[in-house]
């Protein structure tokens, strides 16, 4: 155990995991094997980077490309999907360097207060455009009459500028009032500050409080749901003649009842109206997005927290594991989301059909 813990991720053994070693042939052999897990780990990792970059690229050619899609909720799409093409262009790669040098850094001061900036930047912006999102859904389900497309419209552009704006004054707030270092140039480590009040203040801002928002959302979406699917099967009185009062019960179905002169008419509806489809497949969305973002950050946000007020000393591995596990929020946010709307897919294809 004591070995795993001093060997980087992605590096190889240390001098003195190699005093530890019988013969140089078992040397060798352990070196081997760290070396094809290296290659292997860094393939995927590259993969991941390249992948998180060209489906977000695509969602948002995609929605630059047709009208359509030139509407809400599509710019809260297309602002998430920039936050998270961000995080794959300016920040998976060069924490996949961090990740080769043994999570040292070696690129000067200059370059990691700019990477960790944007490491900030844009991957809390990808976490509060996921709470948009969410609660864009909660609002169009629940107050669909009251939340009308104008009003759609204003409240997602205010949500975005607040998304962004919240966003670059967490990244940049070490900077600005010299709250903690972020370099440190005898241990040649760069990461975000570790001074316990930028800690409370960043975690909460970029992580916690977003994460509430959306479990909030998601319990109101559920109990909306469960509220309609129960006023779906209580009774209903049917109007007929003063002669003969009669109460019917509603039949499991939806209804459409009309009256007309004392008589009643009854169109039966096969299975759940289209409103009621859209709304069940948006609430799966959120629920589906929800769960995955709470999956991917909340290891790397309850260790960031805790790991500075505790003075506790993390293995570097798990470091990298839960970084890395957040990172591939970004490439599951567009896979997500899109597999959702069938306007998406016919899209793609259209796409790809005019390049070929």
């Amino acid at each position: 155990m004591d070995r795993q813990l001093n060997i980087s991720c992605l590096g190889g053994a240390t001098p003195d995991a190699s005093n530890r070693s019988g013969s140089s042939s078992g040397l060798e052999g352990g070196r081997a094997q760290l070396s094809v897990f290296s290659v292997l780990v860094l393939t995927l990792l590259a993969m991941l980077v390249v992948a998180t970059f060209l489906w977000n690229g695509l969602v948002l050619a995609t929605i630059f490309r047709v009208r359509t899609f030139h509407r809400v909720p599509h710019n809260l799409v297309a602002s998430m999907a920039i936050s998270d093409v961000m995080v794959a262009a300016l920040v998976m790669p060069l924490s996949l360097v961090h990740e080769l040098s043994g999570r040292r850094w070696r690129l000067g001061r200059s370059l990691c207060q700019v990477w960790i900036s944007f490491d900030v930047l844009c991957c809390t912006a990808s976490i509060w455009n996921v709470t948009a999102i969410a609660l864009d859904r909660y609002w169009s389900i629940t107050r669909h009459l009251e939340y009308t497309l104008r009003t759609r419209r204003r409240i997602s552009n205010i949500m975005i500028a607040l998304t962004w704006v919240l966003s670059a004054f967490i990244s940049l707030a070490p900077l600005l009032f010299g709250w903690g270092e972020t370099y440190s140039e005898d241990s040649e480590e760069c990461q975000v500050s570790q001074e316990p009040s930028y800690t409370i203040f960043s975690t909460f801002g970029a992580f916690y409080l977003p994460l509430c928002v959306v479990l909030f959302v998601y319990w109101k979406i559920y109990k909306a749901a469960k509220f309609r699917i129960g006023s779906r099967k209580s009774n209903s009185i049917t109007p007929v003649s003063p002669e003969a009062p009669e109460i019917k019960e509603a039949a499991q179905q939806p209804q459409m009842v009309f009256t007309v002169r004392h008589a009643t008419v009854t169109f039966q509806t096969d299975g759940d109206t289209w409103r009621e489809q859209k709304e069940r497949r948006a609430a799966l969305m959120v629920g589906i997005l929800i769960g995955v973002f709470v999956l991917c950050w909340i290891p790397f946000f309850i260790t960031e927290l805790i790991s500075p007020l505790c003075s506790c000393d993390i293995p570097p591995i798990w470091k990298s594991i839960f970084l890395w596990l957040g990172y591939s929020n970004s490439f599951f946010n567009p896979l997500i989301y899109t597999a959702f709307n069938k306007n998406y897919n016919n899209a793609f294809r259209n796409l790809f059909f005019r390049q070929h």
